[in-house]
């Protein structure tokens, strides 16, 4: 029952992280010492056909398994290990409290029997898997441990999409934990004035606005909206007559009209602004929190030109766009200029690179 592939805690030398989205398949491979020297070695993005991924279930096996073969060809790595992710609403995650001092096989059957009064479905439908937090907050002579599971298909088809295309799952992580790992790289930027803030993390991708609010590393919050960079595209191409494929890779291009930015554009990230400002109340009302000290921007829509200015002038409160790799040094295969375009979108796929560096 239990993974053949690590789901929590990995032990591997080389590794690139596979972030499957229903716009992309991402790319990353780190190298470097793993302590506080970090350098990024290549990465790729190749886009998924339409309708391939959808709320994050595989639906076209084989044209993601293609969009994964393109993109790690695109790569060009020399590594087949990877580390892939399933998004936070596939996985149940719960944190037990176990006696200290068991046996690996005593708190496998302990986190089984635990497990079982979470789960709703029966144990051999899923795979499980569990990792040692630390000592209990409010009993250090017991342990905290961390289950995760999900239902076996989920896994199985993100597994069968990468090793169709050439490569071996290695590792099984939580898209929101990935995006943790990056988002720790992105605090170590904004210095020590970031302890003890409250940092709200806006994902804003094809389909879906991801709100996660962190303070020193821990989540208080998280909230997903259907609101994404997907209405845009539909715009243009109503606008401009095109297909929505045709939108999306002149979108990419910023080949577009001279009108596109007054007309499309600048309406598009005032409504993104106002969805954050409504994702943010929900937090306020739903939490002992009144106020957020600073945004950080990531997913596809980051990078609109203005985006963070708009967020910043709607909300009041200020907006910066995620760089998990602004403190890492560039091999000669990636070029800073691009990748300060691609990295907002890149915080999955960079944090699941990451766990080739856990101890």
């Amino acid at each position: 029952m239990r993974l053949d592939l690590s789901f929590l805690n990995p032990k591997v030398r080389s590794l690139i992280g596979v972030d499957i989205s229903s716009s992309a398949v991402k790319m990353v491979e780190l190298g470097g010492d793993g302590k506080k020297s970090y350098r990024i070695e290549r990465y790729a993005i190749e886009v998924m056909p339409r309708d391939a991924v959808s709320d994050g279930n595989i639906v076209n096996l084989e044209a993601t398994a293609e969009t994964v073969r393109r993109a790690w060809k695109k790569l060009g790595a020399a590594t087949r290990l990877a580390a892939l992710a399933l998004p936070a609403s596939h996985v149940i995650t719960k944190k037990i409290i176990v006696p200290s001092g068991l046996r690996e096989d005593a708190l496998e059957v302990q986190v089984e029997s635990e497990a079982n009064q979470y789960i709703p479905f029966a144990l051999e439908e899923v795979n499980l898997d569990f990792q040692i937090v630390g000592p209990a907050p409010s009993a250090p002579e017991e342990l905290e441990v961390l289950i995760a599971a999900s239902r076996k298909e989920k896994v199985e088809d993100r597994v069968a999409a990468v090793e169709s295309a050439g490569l071996k799952a290695v590792v099984m992580d939580v898209e929101s934990y990935a995006v943790q790992a990056a988002f720790e790289q992105i605090v170590k930027q904004l210095g020590d004035e970031a302890q003890g803030q409250v940092i709200a993390l806006v994902d804003v991708g094809a389909n879906a606005m991801n709100l996660t609010v962190l303070r020193d590393g821990q989540p208080l919050y998280t909230r997903e909206q259907a609101f994404g960079g997907n209405q845009l595209t539909q715009d243009i191409a109503r606008a401009y007559g095109m297909t929505f494929e045709e939108a999306e890779a002149e979108k990419r291009r910023g080949n577009l009209p001279p009108d596109f930015e007054q007309e499309l554009l600048q309406p598009f990230m005032e409504s993104m602004a106002l969805e954050i400002v409504r994702t943010l109340q929900f937090f306020y009302t739903s939490t002992q929190y009144s106020q957020v000290d600073t945004i950080v921007l990531a997913g596809g829509c980051a990078v609109l030109p203005g985006a963070a200015q708009v967020v910043t002038e709607r909300t009041g409160i200020e907006a910066h766009v995620a760089n998990p790799f602004a403190g890492m040094s560039l091999s000669d295969r990636v070029t800073a200029k691009r990748l300060q375009v691609d990295a907002p979108s890149l915080l999955v796929a960079c944090g699941l690179a990451l766990r080739r560096f856990d101890e």
